[in-house]
Parts: C-alpha cells; structure tokens; sequence
C-alpha cells in the first residue's frame, strides 16, 4: 500500500543527505534541494532554489542570467529518479543507477531566473521491470515552466560489485 506523505512549507521528507543517497550526482550537478511530497514508487514533487551563485550562470547569459532548460528536464530527470531509487535498496546500502533512455515532449514555457524557486513534480505513468516512464512538469510561483515525459532504466551493480552485507 503506497501513502501519500505531505508536510508543512518549510521541512521535506528528503533532505540534501538524504537525497545524496539516492542519487549520484554531486555538486555542481545536483539540481534538486529538498522533497516536500513523495508517494513511494509513484510520484515526488521536489524543490530547487535557483541562484545567481549557480556555476552556469556565468555563461548563460552574461547580464541575463536564465537557467538552461535541459538542467530544467534534468531536474526533472534526478527527481524522477529520487521515486525510481526509493525502494528500500538505497537504505540497504543497494548502490544502484538510474539511466535515462529517453526524454519526450520536452516543452519550456517562460524563462527561469535566480531567485525562483523550481517545484519539480513528477509522477509514474508505468512500469515494467527496470523500465519506468514518469511525466514531469516544474513551475515557478504555480506557473508551469517546463515539462517532459522521460523513460529511464535501474540498473544493479554486477553482483561481484555489490556491497558485502555486514
């Protein structure tokens, strides 16, 4: 049975550590700060504070910082893998990869500057084995910015790789 978790603004189901173990990027590359809502294996929204502090503003665009919309499709991406990672393996110390396969209809609708505050919401349309399909959107202040459909992939470690139970 899944259960819809749900707190009050301000605190997350996930934190930063929390969401350093489900995922494997690192900074620069970690494009979502905290999950508010999780449903587990079926949908997450996620938050990323946008600010000017943000290496790729610097050339993206000199005296009109805008953020790139494929790191918006990627927060996308590493927010859907947070709901793919959270089966209980990641807390057994299970090291495994989210791969994505595909990203469809990707759609960006207004630019996204320092001092917004991404909402990343995604939700599973399906799975089948290793293979899920999510749907995407983020907004800024409830105004959709962007949005994709994306297919990834979980993948194990080989099992001679795999860390040794203890």
């Amino acid at each position: 049975m899944t259960e819809a978790i749900r707190t009050t603004p301000g605190t997350g189901i996930l934190d930063i550590n929390r969401i350093l173990k489900r995922l494997p990027h690192r900074y620069p590359f970690v494009l979502i700060d905290r999950v508010i809502e999780h449903v587990q294996g079926q949908s997450a929204v996620c938050i990323k504070n946008v600010t000017i502090n943000e290496p790729f503003f610097q050339g993206h665009f000199p005296g009109n910082p805008i953020m790139p919309g494929v790191l918006i499709v990627e927060a996308i991406c590493q927010a859907a893998a947070v709901v793919a990672m959270d089966q209980g393996d990641v807390d057994r110390g299970v090291e495994a990869s989210v791969l994505f396969m595909s990203i469809d209809g990707a759609k960006f609708r207004r630019p996204v500057i320092p001092g917004d505050q991404l909402h990343i919401a995604v939700n599973k349309e399906r799975k089948h084995g290793k293979i899920w399909r999510f749907s995407g959107a983020a907004t800024v202040d409830g105004v959709r910015v962007a949005e994709a459909t994306i297919t990834a992939m979980v993948i194990m470690p080989p099992a001679d790789q795999a860390p040794k139970s203890q």
